[in-house]
């Protein structure tokens, strides 16, 4: 198995409200990279976020149907797992590439734990792309970053058991959330820093990303460690990193 954990792999733009396709980000090589290990024409399947949302669903495999052949990607078929359909999650080995989409943190993460998933998925031989949320959920342990109102509140579960992919716990979008305020709350200095005592966070800008290959984990582009109530960029653009 071949992992790509992004923030953001673009592959869109918004115009006057409306979403569009274009090339994958190739920011840190991104783009590159993939290309490097691309099976061919490949038959990709999109695991949703969220799962009751079949417009979402829909519009997230369009725009990525058109996305990844813009980038020299060539694609066979994309499948959607979600609550229409689940048996693609029984049938992983007909698929090339894996898409764990982003979204809702808790919400994937449970559509994922009704799926067994995190079984399902240990054995896959392919690629595995994750965005955002799906990037998060990734994680052995996921840290569940409060997102929504209400969630701030301490009652709310902060970490949950992931698909273990990976033994980092990701962050993504630092760069748009770093100064965000939930609750009347510093999404960061308020939340993130005192949870992550005894705990070690990655965060990623947008651009930034994992990949784990060969039992190696390689961090591309920007990010930042925090850990016991501290933040300390770790990562630069453009740089390479061994973890």
């Amino acid at each position: 198995m071949i992992v790509f954990l992004t923030s953001s792999p673009s592959g869109s733009y918004r115009q006057e409200g409306k979403r569009f396709p274009c090339g994958l980000d190739n920011r840190n090589g991104f783009a590159d990279a993939l290309r490097q290990r691309w099976p061919g024409p490949a038959r990709m399947l999109l695991l949703a976020a969220s799962p009751d949302d079949s417009a979402v669903n829909d519009s997230i495999r369009n725009v990525f149907f058109q996305a990844f052949p813009l980038t020299g990607l060539p694609v066979e078929s994309f499948d959607i797992c979600d609550r229409r359909d689940i048996s693609p999650a029984d049938q992983l080995k007909d698929y090339d590439v894996l898409i764990l989409a982003g979204g809702h943190v808790p919400t994937q993460n449970a559509f994922f734990k009704e799926l067994s998933l995190r079984e399902k998925i240990a054995d896959f031989g392919g690629i595995v792309i994750g965005i955002s949320a799906g990037t998060m959920n990734a994680a052995d342990v996921v840290y569940v970053q409060p997102e929504l109102p209400g969630e701030s509140d301490p009652a709310f579960p902060r970490f949950t058991q992931g698909l273990g992919l990976t033994e980092f716990m990701l962050l993504p979008h630092v760069q748009e959330v770093r100064h965000d305020i939930l609750d009347g709350k510093r999404l960061f200095e308020d939340l993130t820093f005192p949870d992550s005592m005894c705990h070690v966070f990655c965060a990623l800008e947008d651009g930034s990303y994992l990949l784990i290959e060969n039992n190696t984990t390689a961090l591309y582009g920007a990010a930042w460690v925090i850990s016991n109530g501290t933040m300390e960029k770790i990562n630069e653009e453009n740089e390479i990193t061994l973890l």
